[in-house]
Protein backbone atom coordinates (compact mmCIF):
# COMPACT_ATOMS: atom_id res chain seq x y z
CA UNK A 1 0.00 0.00 0.00
CA UNK A 2 1.43 3.43 -0.76
CA UNK A 3 0.41 5.89 1.72
CA UNK A 4 0.51 9.79 0.90
CA UNK A 5 3.05 11.87 2.89
CA UNK A 6 0.53 12.48 5.83
CA UNK A 7 -0.34 9.19 6.21
CA UNK A 8 3.11 8.05 6.24
CA UNK A 9 4.07 10.51 9.06
CA UNK A 10 0.31 9.18 10.74
CA UNK A 11 1.42 5.47 10.21
CA UNK A 12 4.98 6.39 11.44
CA UNK A 13 3.80 8.04 14.70
CA UNK A 14 1.63 4.98 14.99
CA UNK A 15 3.77 2.49 14.95
CA UNK A 16 6.35 4.40 17.12
CA UNK A 17 3.59 4.89 20.24
CA UNK A 18 2.15 0.80 19.59
CA UNK A 19 6.03 -0.12 20.13
CA UNK A 20 6.43 2.36 23.21
CA UNK A 21 3.17 0.12 24.46
CA UNK A 22 0.99 2.84 24.54
CA UNK A 23 1.65 7.25 24.89
CA UNK A 24 1.42 6.79 29.11
CA UNK A 25 5.09 6.94 29.51
CA UNK A 26 4.82 10.94 28.35
CA UNK A 27 3.31 11.20 32.10
CA UNK A 28 6.44 11.07 33.17
CA UNK A 29 7.60 13.90 31.45
CA UNK A 30 4.90 16.14 33.11
CA UNK A 31 5.70 15.23 35.76
CA UNK A 32 9.01 16.71 36.26
CA UNK A 33 8.14 19.87 34.28
CA UNK A 34 8.52 22.96 36.42
CA UNK A 35 5.86 24.85 38.02
CA UNK A 36 3.13 22.54 35.80
CA UNK A 37 0.61 20.76 37.73
CA UNK A 38 -0.61 17.59 35.60
CA UNK A 39 -3.28 15.54 36.23
CA UNK A 40 -5.83 13.19 34.03
CA UNK A 41 -9.40 11.70 35.54
CA UNK A 42 -12.01 9.71 34.14
CA UNK A 43 -15.61 10.34 33.04
CA UNK A 44 -16.48 10.36 36.82
CA UNK A 45 -13.91 13.33 37.74
CA UNK A 46 -12.16 10.80 39.61
CA UNK A 47 -8.53 10.93 39.65
CA UNK A 48 -6.52 8.61 37.36
CA UNK A 49 -3.05 10.15 37.93
CA UNK A 50 -1.44 13.09 38.66
CA UNK A 51 1.90 14.54 38.43
CA UNK A 52 4.10 14.54 41.80
CA UNK A 53 3.74 18.10 42.14
CA UNK A 54 0.14 17.89 43.03
CA UNK A 55 0.85 15.01 44.86
CA UNK A 56 3.32 17.09 47.55
CA UNK A 57 0.79 20.14 47.02
CA UNK A 58 -2.54 17.59 48.18
CA UNK A 59 -0.16 16.19 50.83
CA UNK A 60 0.16 12.58 49.20
CA UNK A 61 3.25 10.26 49.39
CA UNK A 62 1.57 8.51 46.40
CA UNK A 63 -0.21 8.20 43.56
CA UNK A 64 -1.86 5.24 45.15
CA UNK A 65 -3.40 7.40 47.79
CA UNK A 66 -4.91 9.77 44.90
CA UNK A 67 -6.16 7.53 42.33
CA UNK A 68 -9.92 7.05 42.20
CA UNK A 69 -10.11 10.17 44.66
CA UNK A 70 -12.34 13.33 43.51
CA UNK A 71 -11.66 17.20 44.11
CA UNK A 72 -14.39 16.69 47.24
CA UNK A 73 -12.12 14.59 49.11
CA UNK A 74 -9.23 17.37 48.73
CA UNK A 75 -11.07 20.76 48.71
CA UNK A 76 -13.99 22.05 50.03
CA UNK A 77 -17.17 21.75 48.48
CA UNK A 78 -17.92 25.00 46.77
CA UNK A 79 -14.00 24.78 44.80
CA UNK A 80 -15.24 21.43 43.96
CA UNK A 81 -18.05 21.73 42.75
CA UNK A 82 -16.53 24.56 40.38
CA UNK A 83 -13.94 21.93 39.40
CA UNK A 84 -16.47 19.39 38.63
CA UNK A 85 -18.38 21.93 36.76
CA UNK A 86 -15.74 22.89 34.24
CA UNK A 87 -14.76 18.92 33.79
CA UNK A 88 -18.48 17.99 32.81
CA UNK A 89 -18.54 20.94 30.31
CA UNK A 90 -15.62 19.92 28.78
CA UNK A 91 -16.53 16.65 28.51
CA UNK A 92 -20.18 17.20 27.72
CA UNK A 93 -18.78 19.11 24.37
CA UNK A 94 -15.54 17.64 23.83
CA UNK A 95 -14.29 21.10 23.57
CA UNK A 96 -11.05 22.33 25.27
CA UNK A 97 -11.28 24.74 28.19
CA UNK A 98 -8.36 26.70 27.14
CA UNK A 99 -6.24 29.13 30.40
CA UNK A 100 -8.91 29.75 33.07
CA UNK A 101 -8.41 31.38 35.51
CA UNK A 102 -9.43 29.42 38.76
CA UNK A 103 -8.43 29.38 42.75
CA UNK A 104 -6.44 26.89 43.78
CA UNK A 105 -4.06 25.63 46.92
CA UNK A 106 -0.85 27.29 47.17
CA UNK A 107 2.39 24.88 48.32
CA UNK A 108 1.26 26.57 51.39
CA UNK A 109 -2.25 25.56 51.34
CA UNK A 110 -3.64 29.08 50.83
CA UNK A 111 -5.78 30.20 48.09
CA UNK A 112 -4.52 31.85 45.14
CA UNK A 113 -4.86 32.46 41.29
CA UNK A 114 -3.92 29.65 38.98
CA UNK A 115 -4.28 29.08 35.38
CA UNK A 116 -5.89 25.92 34.60
CA UNK A 117 -6.12 24.51 31.12
CA UNK A 118 -8.50 20.82 30.29
CA UNK A 119 -8.48 18.68 27.23
CA UNK A 120 -10.98 16.11 26.95
CA UNK A 121 -9.30 12.44 26.37
CA UNK A 122 -10.96 10.32 23.76
CA UNK A 123 -10.78 6.11 23.11
CA UNK A 124 -10.13 4.86 20.16
CA UNK A 125 -13.84 5.22 18.95
CA UNK A 126 -13.87 9.11 19.30
CA UNK A 127 -15.68 8.77 22.91
CA UNK A 128 -14.80 11.03 25.15
CA UNK A 129 -14.10 8.90 28.31
CA UNK A 130 -12.06 11.46 30.82
CA UNK A 131 -10.06 14.67 30.54
CA UNK A 132 -6.47 16.05 30.90
CA UNK A 133 -5.19 19.69 32.86
CA UNK A 134 -2.56 21.29 33.58
CA UNK A 135 -2.68 24.30 36.57
CA UNK A 136 0.05 27.06 36.68
CA UNK A 137 0.73 29.66 38.70
CA UNK A 138 -1.29 33.19 37.48
CA UNK A 139 1.98 35.16 37.99
CA UNK A 140 4.32 32.99 36.21
CA UNK A 141 1.53 32.32 33.27
CA UNK A 142 0.15 35.15 32.52
CA UNK A 143 3.53 36.79 31.08
CA UNK A 144 3.05 34.22 28.21
CA UNK A 145 -0.79 35.13 28.04
CA UNK A 146 -1.10 38.25 26.08
CA UNK A 147 -4.87 39.16 27.03
CA UNK A 148 -4.32 39.16 30.59
CA UNK A 149 -2.04 41.74 30.53
CA UNK A 150 -4.81 44.33 28.85
CA UNK A 151 -6.00 43.74 32.39
CA UNK A 152 -3.39 43.37 34.73
CA UNK A 153 -4.15 47.50 35.77
CA UNK A 154 -7.52 46.48 37.11
CA UNK A 155 -6.22 43.48 38.84
CA UNK A 156 -3.59 45.31 40.27
CA UNK A 157 -6.18 48.49 41.23
CA UNK A 158 -8.38 45.13 42.92
CA UNK A 159 -5.51 43.95 45.02
CA UNK A 160 -4.59 47.45 46.07
CA UNK A 161 -8.02 48.34 47.24
CA UNK A 162 -9.43 44.85 48.81
CA UNK A 163 -9.80 47.12 52.04
CA UNK A 164 -13.04 48.59 50.38
CA UNK A 165 -16.32 48.14 47.93
CA UNK A 166 -14.92 48.22 44.79
CA UNK A 167 -17.57 49.70 41.74
CA UNK A 168 -17.60 47.74 38.37
CA UNK A 169 -17.95 51.25 37.08
CA UNK A 170 -14.33 52.00 38.57
CA UNK A 171 -13.07 49.32 37.55
CA UNK A 172 -14.14 49.79 33.86
CA UNK A 173 -13.03 53.37 33.83
CA UNK A 174 -9.55 52.25 34.60
CA UNK A 175 -9.97 49.62 31.55
CA UNK A 176 -11.44 52.64 29.20
CA UNK A 177 -14.53 50.45 28.80
CA UNK A 178 -18.10 50.19 29.17
CA UNK A 179 -19.34 48.42 32.56
CA UNK A 180 -20.93 45.51 30.12
CA UNK A 181 -17.75 45.19 28.05
CA UNK A 182 -15.57 44.50 31.07
CA UNK A 183 -18.25 42.22 32.34
CA UNK A 184 -18.00 40.25 28.80
CA UNK A 185 -14.07 40.21 29.11
CA UNK A 186 -13.65 39.12 32.75
CA UNK A 187 -16.38 35.68 31.97
CA UNK A 188 -14.32 35.12 28.61
CA UNK A 189 -10.83 34.92 30.70
CA UNK A 190 -11.91 34.20 34.30
CA UNK A 191 -15.45 32.24 33.88
CA UNK A 192 -16.91 34.67 36.31
CA UNK A 193 -18.51 38.04 36.16
CA UNK A 194 -17.05 40.96 37.69
CA UNK A 195 -18.55 40.93 40.69
CA UNK A 196 -17.97 37.21 41.66
CA UNK A 197 -14.41 37.79 40.60
CA UNK A 198 -14.01 40.82 43.27
CA UNK A 199 -15.99 38.37 45.93
CA UNK A 200 -13.50 35.57 45.94
CA UNK A 201 -11.05 37.69 45.34
CA UNK A 202 -11.41 39.45 49.30
CA UNK A 203 -12.46 35.80 50.36
CA UNK A 204 -9.20 34.67 49.15
CA UNK A 205 -6.98 37.64 50.45
CA UNK A 206 -9.25 37.20 54.40
CA UNK A 207 -8.34 32.91 53.99
CA UNK A 208 -4.77 34.00 53.76
CA UNK A 209 -5.32 36.50 56.81
CA UNK A 210 -7.13 33.78 58.80
CA UNK A 211 -4.01 31.22 58.70
CA UNK A 212 -1.28 33.67 58.69
CA UNK A 213 -1.91 36.49 61.06
CA UNK A 214 -3.77 36.57 64.47
CA UNK A 215 -6.32 39.54 63.66
CA UNK A 216 -9.59 38.71 65.10
CA UNK A 217 -12.62 37.77 62.41
CA UNK A 218 -13.77 40.97 63.06
CA UNK A 219 -10.73 42.61 62.28
CA UNK A 220 -10.26 40.48 58.73
CA UNK A 221 -14.00 41.60 58.06
CA UNK A 222 -13.15 44.95 58.41
CA UNK A 223 -9.68 45.08 56.50
CA UNK A 224 -10.98 43.74 53.88
CA UNK A 225 -14.28 45.84 53.15
CA UNK A 226 -16.85 43.82 54.74
CA UNK A 227 -19.83 45.79 56.65
CA UNK A 228 -19.75 43.26 59.70
CA UNK A 229 -18.21 40.21 60.90
CA UNK A 230 -22.24 38.43 60.25
CA UNK A 231 -21.83 39.69 56.75
CA UNK A 232 -18.23 38.20 56.28
CA UNK A 233 -18.55 34.79 57.82
CA UNK A 234 -21.51 34.54 55.49
CA UNK A 235 -20.08 35.36 52.59
CA UNK A 236 -17.23 33.20 53.59
CA UNK A 237 -19.43 30.43 53.85
CA UNK A 238 -20.96 30.36 51.02
CA UNK A 239 -17.41 30.32 49.13
CA UNK A 240 -15.81 27.91 51.30
CA UNK A 241 -18.68 25.73 52.97
CA UNK A 242 -17.53 26.47 56.34
CA UNK A 243 -17.18 29.51 59.05
CA UNK A 244 -13.82 31.64 59.00
CA UNK A 245 -13.68 30.08 62.29
CA UNK A 246 -13.13 26.30 61.54
CA UNK A 247 -11.33 27.46 58.36
CA UNK A 248 -8.55 28.88 60.32
CA UNK A 249 -8.43 26.23 62.74
CA UNK A 250 -8.38 23.34 60.45
CA UNK A 251 -6.10 24.51 58.05
CA UNK A 252 -3.35 25.84 61.00
CA UNK A 253 -2.95 22.40 62.55
CA UNK A 254 -2.15 21.25 58.44
CA UNK A 255 1.25 20.41 57.95
CA UNK A 256 3.38 23.10 55.49
CA UNK A 257 4.52 20.86 52.55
Amino acid sequence: MILSPSGKAWQLQNDFFQEMGGRQQFQQLFAHIPDVYFFFKDRESRMMGVSVAILKRLGASSEEEIVGSTDYDHFPSQLADEFVRDDKAVMDSGRPLINRVEIWYTEHRLLDWFVTTKLPIRNLQGEVIGLMGTVRDYNGARAEIQAYSQIDDILKHIHDHLDRKIGVSELATIAGVSPRQLHRRFVELFGMNVQEFLAKTRIKAASDALVNTELSVGDISIKFGFCDQSAFTQQFKKHLGETPLKFRKRHRILPRI
